[in-house]
């Protein structure tokens, strides 16, 4: 269906103000009802058109709860594309833990950690991998509830195990080693961005961060790290075990999506650390991280004008 065809099904409201690469607007689908976000995407060269069919065709292979869902997708076969998606309004997770109101814990933590893993796994089940994992690209279903789901998968791959492949993306603070050095990467190198999130949930502390992404890189190539800060004092060493076995330079010897929800830390199982975590390092991380978003933004808007 194209794309003037696709309006004439959906009614749209409200211009949302979000989207890296296009508006957001709230859709309703005029025969059942149904709200959902309509992205409008600007192909403004072929390589835009392809990269758009390709998250596409990856998303439409990707059913699962825990994993962003798209409803459908349509092309006025000039220059924009809509993508119709799930409506999520909970926001990031990060931005929801740093709220006045919830009360961060270790157990917490493992609820999310666990939802992470399981959206990872059905993605790796399927031989994809997502290649962007970061706090930005989780996000929570409801402003109240506890439950996520994973976004974001325009870098997302499609991967054969019997055949090499190297990508040169990313984002510096949480890339795998074998990323920055272009070497052959897997499905473990998605569970060392993982690593880093949950390094980040329970500290605060972002474990490779450099004064430029440069030194960021060089520091994750190097692959040291530890768990000095006192904001890791009350930390329970099952906790500290996890991410051990996920921030190993040696792909090969990281824990894959399955063995981590094994893991006993993620466990339902086994009881876990009630004490509040501190959230003021938290805090900062999250407004940094606002900060370089902003930024990054202003840089594409200036690119994309400089190209226009």
């Amino acid at each position: 269906m194209h794309l003037n065809q696709a309006i004439i099904h959906m009614i749209k409201s409200g211009k949302e103000l979000i989207g890296k690469f296009g508006t957001v607007h709230r859709c309703t689908e005029k025969s059942t009802g149904k709200v959902f976000a309509a992205k409008f995407i600007t192909t403004l060269k072929p390589q835009d058109r392809k990269d758009v069919e390709r998250e596409v065709e990856i998303m439409t292979i990707l059913q699962h709860p825990r994993l962003l869902q798209l409803y459908d997708a349509f092309d006025d076969g000039k220059k924009t594309m809509c993508l119709i998606l799930e409506i999520i309004e909970g926001g990031e997770l990060f931005e929801r833990v740093i709220d006045e109101d919830f009360v961060l814990t270790e157990k917490a933590v493992t609820i999310f950690m666990r939802q992470i893993c399981e959206g990872v796994e059905y993605m790796h089940s399927k031989n994809i991998l997502h290649l962007d994992m970061k706090p930005e690209n989780v996000l929570c279903i409801s402003r109240t509830g506890n439950k996520i789901k994973l976004i974001d998968f325009g870098l997302a791959r499609k991967y054969d195990p019997k055949k090499k492949l190297k990508v040169l993306f990313g984002t510096p603070e949480f890339v795998a080693p074998e990323v920055v050095c272009f070497e052959n990467i897997g499905y473990t190198t998605d569970m060392w961005s993982v690593g880093v999130i949950c390094y980040v949930l329970l500290s605060g502390l972002s474990p490779f961060m450099g004064d430029s992404d440069m030194e960021t890189m060089a520091n994750v190539t190097r692959s040291e790290w530890d768990f000095e800060d006192e904001s890791f004092d009350d930390i329970s060493e099952e906790a500290k075990d996890f991410i051990s076995k996920l921030l190993v330079k040696d792909k090969s010897k990281r824990l894959n999506s399955s063995q981590a929800l094994q893991h006993k830390w993620l466990r339902r199982d086994v009881k876990k650390q009630e004490t509040t975590i501190d959230k003021k390092k938290l805090k900062k991380f999250v407004i940094r991280r606002r900060w370089q978003k902003a930024v990054n933004a202003l840089i594409a808007l200036i690119r994309m004008g400089a190209t226009i």
